[in-house]
């Protein structure tokens, strides 16, 4: 039987392709991706001009304070999570936004726990923007205080001054305690000037690191090195023992 010209033609060009790998008849698995090696991640889009700040945890209730009693959205950052993101911040520009990656051991759990993460977040580092606000305004108000008190003590001790050197005009000691007290009242100025000068500044450097952390956009990326009921056991889903009624804790038997 004889193949009709046509046919003739696109059978030797199939095989002219394959000759050249113009088609790929066949792929290698192990050098292509597959859908399990990808990093599945949730919760807010992260710009490439962000600073990106990665925890790694095993369990997103690792980032949080054990003790703490508040709800899960109001709870304060584990000391050592709140330094190491705080750290990683003051070491990157001032002037780039930032943003915030949180490498989790285990599968998705909640659909709305990255929201959940990014608002508890996002609530620690406003308070502590106005904890340390309200730490910068009780400075000034004793930098002011401790301001009025040291001109007032330079200025009688300059007096007293003065009259005990005019009171003693043919002795040295007029001219000793004249100088003793100007001495001792520009002492009395140097803790509202350490205040004005230098105690403020860095407190309001934190409050601004603080408002640029409440700000940031938080992610989370699941590698799934767990079993895939890990997310029953971890936080938001885990009510603490200290937050559950009595009447709904285990009881343990001897």
């Amino acid at each position: 039987m004889q193949l009709p010209d046509a046919g003739l033609a696109r059978i030797m060009s199939w095989q002219l392709a394959v000759a050249l790998g113009l088609i790929v008849t066949r792929t290698n698995p192990a050098t292509t991706p597959s859908a399990n090696d990808q990093k599945v991640s949730a919760g807010d889009p992260v710009s490439p001009k962000c600073s990106v700040i990665e925890v790694h945890v095993g369990e997103l209730k690792q980032l949080f304070n054990s003790i703490d009693p508040s709800p899960f959205r109001n709870k304060d950052l584990d000391p050592d999570a709140e330094e190491f993101i705080v750290g990683w911040a003051k070491d990157l520009p001032r002037d780039v936004p930032l943003a915030l990656v949180v490498d989790l051991d285990r599968d998705a759990g909640l659909p709305d726990e990255a929201a959940v993460l990014r608002d508890a977040v996002h609530a620690f580092f406003r308070q502590r923007a106005a904890t340390y606000r309200r730490r910068l305004r009780e400075l000034l108000r004793r930098g002011r205080t401790s301001l009025l008190i040291g001109l007032t003590v330079l200025a009688g001790a300059i007096a007293i001054g003065d009259f005990l050197a005019s009171l003693m005009k043919t002795s040295r000691i007029g001219e000793i305690l004249r100088e003793s007290l100007t001495i001792g009242g520009w002492v009395s100025m140097w803790r509202p000037l350490e205040i004005f000068l230098y105690d403020w500044w860095p407190i309001r450097s934190e409050a601004q690191l603080s408002d640029r952390l409440a700000a940031m956009p938080v992610r989370i990326r699941y590698l799934n090195v767990k079993s895939p009921d890990a997310w029953k056991a971890d936080w938001p889903v885990a009510t603490p023992v200290h937050e559950v009624p009595k009447a709904e804790r285990p009881v343990d038997t001897p």
